[in-house]
């Protein structure tokens, strides 16, 4: 009989239970707690240091979320049949969590802390993201770990023109905005949205709507903690000591000020970094050697807490940005297509000293992603990767597999573009864009958006209209001072307290992704953010726009061309044939690439015009319904005393009738035709249930129809298979009176 004590609260959330539990599970960590919601369920773990890591001027926190194929009841997909490296979903959830955690930690926290979230369970219905922060919230918040939450999470869907609290994940595929929204019960913390051109008041709408089930969890996490949370830990800021800063600011004077209030962000750098050097020599002459490191680290410190005060005093107090802007105006942008040879498409977009160059790849339908992950969603036809070399920011580092922040910054661009791509019935191709970080002072993630955008227009691909994207930053001050800031450059980002993302076409919002260092902003922050967002954009899109409005008419002649044609389903196994055989066949002899989908469409890729010919011409000889009337030249294969066989198609033939081979009575069939002989026959009859054909060379040399045969009671025994035409009197590929054009596969070119 085990003596633990397990504690569980519920609520009804949406119309459905959400349950909290600790007790049970994971004993020996800080804080443990079981999260479910429907049959979603995952476990959400604390561990925290007792001592702070020394040697350290950040907090160590630290988010993983580990997707279990067994959740799901799936096996990994790769050949040592477990899971590998987090997922992009699984990284990206990481990081959904761990933005609305880390503004809770006490300022100078510097004990290593990690979350472990688990997935148990998942139901293909209860969204496991949200739930990711309540567990991992509610786990901090049993724990001793000082933290000022908690924090509560809630999914955001419009269906049928109204906002859905927590709708079901198959729902979401026809949802106009999926929004996350994580917050305390006095504040929002965190934003992160995809929309279908939503308009700033929905999304503002949205995010309090969504607030609100923020605030019911937090109540229930409170009901948790008051049965089983643990003390908080004793931790007590070091007393905060500006001897050092004042020392510095009597040395300086007006040369800090002097030094930041430059446009030019490599010049601003440099006289900042003259002047920081200038000040550590000043302040580290006389330090024993012993205790030079840390006096250094101290006068650093020191440098760094007068910088951010004297930007964000400047701000405040006077409107004005380092770089001479007003908090409404945007950096100079310069624009273009096409900079790259023989890539499908390019754009260059470039604000101030943010560069982003956005190259297009299109693919075959047979080049989508395959996911292998804890999603509804099997495969993925639009992919877009967001590179940020060191190079970028003028620094020399090793270059690695992509950050979680790279794997973040390129979903956001991803999902800001969802809203105006073609369907795959409009535009099948798959495609990739690869964005290319080449300088960066700030906002790189939005000028990937409006650099992808022209860079599909520039391929040619049929998008709704331009989507463009601005960041908003904030400062706030004492007795409720704040200012909002429109396209913030680097060094606004590093020392100010948001970063608002808001991506959208001229007709509404698409993507929105809010960070803040502070413990919360209110809904009339929000507001103005989208007001100047709204403002931003727009100026953006006409600078895009006079660029190149349209899509091109035409595609890159390097891109794949792909011709799309409609086969009868029962007809997929004929084109495929066993093992594949039949379609690895035509793909060699043809080197155009195949891809079938289940309802019978069949994808033709290829760049070279005569092999796609010839690989549609195979295609429709396989799948093409034979119908009386159809005429064939056919090549004989067997000679029988009652009549001769005539190939049709490749594995199918059809028999004529010793009556059906002449005008004449014939005697002896090979008096007539001989093996290997190409013959012009009509199909007079097709047996229902076995297919077998029945033909007539007779009927060609007479040029009689099959209406005429009908009307004279003619016909025959069907004998043989299915077929499809080509060439001969009367009928054929090509030929007058042919028959049965309406059975042919359809096609279209793209």
């Amino acid at each position: 009989m085990s003596d633990r004590q397990i504690h569980s609260v519920s609520a009804e959330i949406a119309g459905r239970t959400l349950t909290l539990e600790t007790g049970r599970l994971a004993e020996q960590a800080d804080g443990a707690v079981t999260v479910r919601y429907g049959d979603t369920v995952l476990l959400a773990t604390v561990v925290g240091a007792k001592e702070p890591r020394e040697g350290i001027d950040f907090f160590p926190l630290t988010v993983d979320y580990e997707e279990r194929m067994y959740s799901a009841g799936k096996i990994p997909g790769s050949f040592f049949k477990r899971e590998g490296k987090p997922t992009t979903t699984a990284v990206l959830t990481a990081r959904l969590t761990d933005r609305p955690l880390r503004p809770l930690f006490p300022k100078g926290y510097k004990n290593e802390v990690q979350v472990i979230i688990t997935t148990f369970s998942i139901d293909m219905i209860n969204d496991p993201g949200p739930l990711a922060i309540i567990g991992a919230s509610a786990a901090l918040a049993l724990s001793d770990i000082p933290f000022a939450g908690p924090v509560g999470a809630a999914l955001v869907g419009h269906l049928d023109g109204n906002l859905v609290l927590n709708p079901e994940m198959p729902d979401m595929a026809n949802s106009r905005l999926d929004l996350v929204v994580a917050g305390t019960k006095g504040a929002v913390l965190m934003v992160e949205a995809g929309a279908h051109e939503l308009t700033e008041d929905e999304m503002l709408d949205a995010v309090i709507q969504g607030h609100a089930v923020c605030k019911q969890v937090c109540d229930l996490q409170e009901q948790l903690v008051a049965l089983a949370g643990r003390p908080k830990r004793e931790f007590v800021a070091p007393a905060p000591d500006t001897s050092l800063e004042d020392a510095l600011t009597t040395y300086m004077g007006g040369r800090l000020k002097e030094a930041i209030n430059n446009p030019d962000k490599t010049a601003r750098q440099d006289a900042t970094d003259a002047l920081r050097a200038d000040v550590l020599a000043q302040f580290t002459a006389d330090e024993p050697e012993e205790e030079l490191p840390a006096r250094t680290k101290a006068v650093e410190k020191a440098f760094d807490a007068l910088l951010k005060e004297e930007v964000r005093s400047a701000i405040l107090n006077n409107g004005l940005r380092v770089d001479g802007r007003s908090t409404t105006e945007i950096r100079p942008i310069a624009i273009d297509v096409g900079v790259v040879p023989r890539v499908h498409g390019t754009g260059l977009f470039t604000r101030g000293q943010t560069q982003v160059l956005t190259i297009t790849t299109l693919g075959s339908p047979g080049d989508e992603q395959r996911l292998d992950d804890l999603g509804i969603e099997t495969t993925k036809r639009y992919i877009h990767h967001y590179n940020f070399p060191p190079f970028s920011t003028g620094e020399a580092k090793r270059i690695g597999s992509p950050r979680r922040r790279d794997i973040g910054h390129g979903a956001l661009a991803e999902r800001s573009l969802l809203a105006v791509l073609p369907s795959k019935e409009e535009f099948p191709y798959t495609m990739r864009l690869v964005s290319e970080v080449l300088s960066s002072n700030g906002s790189s993630s939005m000028a990937s958006v409006c650099g992808s955008s022209l860079s599909l227009m520039d391929a040619g691909v049929p998008i709704k209209r331009h989507v463009a994207g601005v960041a908003m930053g904030l400062i706030t001050g004492p007795n409720n001072q704040w200012k909002v800031l429109t396209d913030i450059q680097g060094l606004e980002d590093a020392l100010g307290d948001m970063d608002f993302k808001v991506a959208g076409t001229s007709e509404g919002v698409t993507g929105l992704q809010m960070d803040i260092k502070t413990t919360g902003i209110t809904y009339d922050i929000m507001r103005q953010a989208f007001a100047q967002a709204r403002d931003g954009r727009l100026f953006i899109l006409d600078k895009m726009n006079a660029v190149l409005d349209t899509p091109r008419e035409e595609l890159s002649e390097f891109a794949p061309r792909i011709i799309t044609l409609q086969i009868n389903p029962e007809k997929i196994g004929a084109l495929i044939g066993p093992g594949g055989k039949t379609i690895r066949g035509i793909t060699e002899s043809t080197g155009a690439q195949i891809d079938v989908e289940d309802d019978g469409r069949v994808f033709v890729s290829t760049a070279d015009g005569e092999a796609a010919k010839k690989a549609v011409s195979m295609i429709e000889a396989l799948t093409r319904e034979i119908k009386v009337g159809d005429m064939f030249l056919g090549k004989v294969v067997r000679i029988m005393p009652f009549g001769a066989f005539v190939n049709l198609l490749p594995g199918k033939d059809g028999m004529v009738h010793v009556s059906e081979l002449d005008v004449n009575r014939v005697e002896n069939v090979e008096d007539v035709v001989g093996m290997g002989d190409e013959i012009n026959v009509m199909v007079i009859g097709v047996e229902q249930g076995t297919g077998k054909v029945s033909l007539s060379r007779r009927a060609v040399l007479t040029g009689e129809s099959a209406e005429d045969r009908r009307a004279a009671g003619g016909g025959g025994a069907s004998r043989g298979g299915p077929g499809g035409g080509r060439g001969g009197p009367g009928g054929g590929r090509g030929g007058p009176g042919r028959n049965g054009d309406r059975d042919r596969p359809r096609r279209r070119d793209y």
